[in-house]
């Protein structure tokens, strides 16, 4: 991995379609807003091509957010236009088999970057490669930070702790997605997450923006 980050966050979620590129885009712009030198970097995407529900890719979200262009933050060849696992994607389309080898080879940052956000396909435990998903990833990668992405509703604390387990290694700041402020149960699983489990939890952007730009301990 060349020119690696500052600060390296990997960027996963509970479940597919939980807001990963959501938040990673709008905690990039609000680096940025602030100063911040930032990039992104998806090692796959798959999509369903001409789909107007579907709007644009991951890696045209994230470019907007960050300045890049969209093959800048996954390149052209690692685009699968099949809405499946990455691996799945590729085997539906004829294409080489992706590899984690290739994958990690491939990560690529600008010069001087402060924070990297790198943003993974799909669950925890989703295919990213034939032989393996993002836990490989991480290993491969050392994150300086996991940031994993969940709902705030019904089902929260069980997604956060299977999640959690593999992620084991690495500091874990789990973002509660579609967090509203005076909603019980919102409310509710925010508390158990951090007062039984013991997790470091927020519900919004702008605190993940301040964890980020904390001074490392």
């Amino acid at each position: 991995m060349s020119d690696r980050p500052d600060r390296l966050v990997l960027v996963v979620g509970v479940a597919t379609e939980i807001g990963k590129t959501w938040a990673a885009a709008a905690t990039a712009r609000r680096l940025r807003a602030a100063g911040r030198a930032v990039a992104a970097w998806k090692p796959a995407q798959s999509f369903e091509p001409g789909d107007p529900d579907a709007g644009v890719t991951d890696a045209q979200v994230l470019g907007a957010a960050t300045g890049q262009p969209a093959g800048a933050v996954c390149p052209p060849h690692r685009w699968y236009e099949v809405p499946m696992a990455p691996p799945m994607a590729a085997e539906l389309l004829g294409r080489p088999p992706i590899l984690l080898d290739h994958l990690v080879g491939e990560v690529t940052w600008p010069p001087g970057m402060e924070i990297g956000l790198l943003e993974a396909a799909g669950g925890v435990r989703s295919p990213l490669a034939e032989d393996g998903d993002a836990v490989d990833l991480a290993h491969r990668l050392d994150p300086d930070l996991v940031l994993l992405v969940a709902d705030a509703g019904l089902g929260t604390i069980n997604a956060v702790r299977v999640s959690l387990a593999p992620l084991s290694p690495w500091p874990v700041l789990v973002l509660l997605n579609r967090f509203a402020v005076g909603d019980e149960l919102h409310e509710r699983n925010r508390a158990w997450l951090h007062e039984r489990d013991g997790v470091r939890v927020v519900s919004d952007v702008d605190a993940v923006v301040a964890a980020l730009t904390a001074p490392r301990p």
